[in-house]
């Protein structure tokens, strides 16, 4: 799975280096088993973004963009990594992710689908496990958007927030992303036609075998 994450991710246009971060040298040495570039951070981590800034001050060059892949996104399209570091064309960009249109109301229902609501420039305006916009009158429409967990960050913005303190908003939903908005800062969405199926529990593999 980890080397189908790091090759896809090669795939990429917009990209010039590509490193796996992880705290598990089972991880490190498949990674370096296949010539792939793994680097070790330390495991007190408590989420990916973390870790990124880690590996920031690890390389110490200078970087545009850093772009958090998870590890466990085997079908990651390289089109995906280009539209986020696309955001980042806008200057004004310090951070960014992307969302996908969902109307399956089985799938938007599941706490393990994190939802995304935007304004009208695409920026975020809140991510909830809950459905949202909870649509109270009969015959309302709208287009809900489920969040794919691929972020961009500022070297510096990226640094920032890890400094930021657990947020109200964070705490209750568990997630993380709520922490920066709590904060003020701009998150912004771009979106993407392609699906992203994450491996995290072994029921998953069935989800997979289905998509394959």
């Amino acid at each position: 799975m980890i080397r189908r994450v790091y090759e896809q991710a090669l795939k990429s246009t917009s990209i010039s280096q590509v490193a796996v971060a992880t705290d598990d040298t089972r991880i490190y040495d498949e990674v370096m088993s296949f010539g792939g570039f793994a680097m070790m951070t330390s495991p007190d981590h408590q989420n990916g973004t973390e870790r990124c800034a880690e590996v920031l001050q690890q390389l110490n060059e200078d970087v545009d963009v850093v772009i958090n892949i998870q590890g466990d996104e085997p079908f990651v399209h390289p089109q995906q990594i280009d539209t986020m570091a696309a955001l980042f064309d806008k200057k004004e960009c310090r951070i960014g992710t992307l969302i996908k249109e969902c109307n399956q109301m089985a799938l938007l229902e599941k706490t393990s689908i994190i939802k995304a609501a935007v304004d009208k420039n695409f920026r975020a305006l809140y991510f909830s496990r809950s459905v949202i916009p909870h649509l109270r009158n009969a015959g309302t429409t709208h287009t809900f958007y489920k969040h794919i967990g691929i972020y961009g960050y500022r070297p510096e913005a990226l640094r920032e927030i890890v400094k930021l303190k657990p947020s109200p908003l964070e705490l209750a939903e568990s997630l993380e992303q709520l922490r920066w908005l709590e904060n003020g800062y701009t998150v912004y969405t771009a979106l993407t036609e392609y699906e992203s199926i994450s491996i995290d529990i072994p029921e998953d593999l069935e989800r997979i075998q289905q998509f394959l």
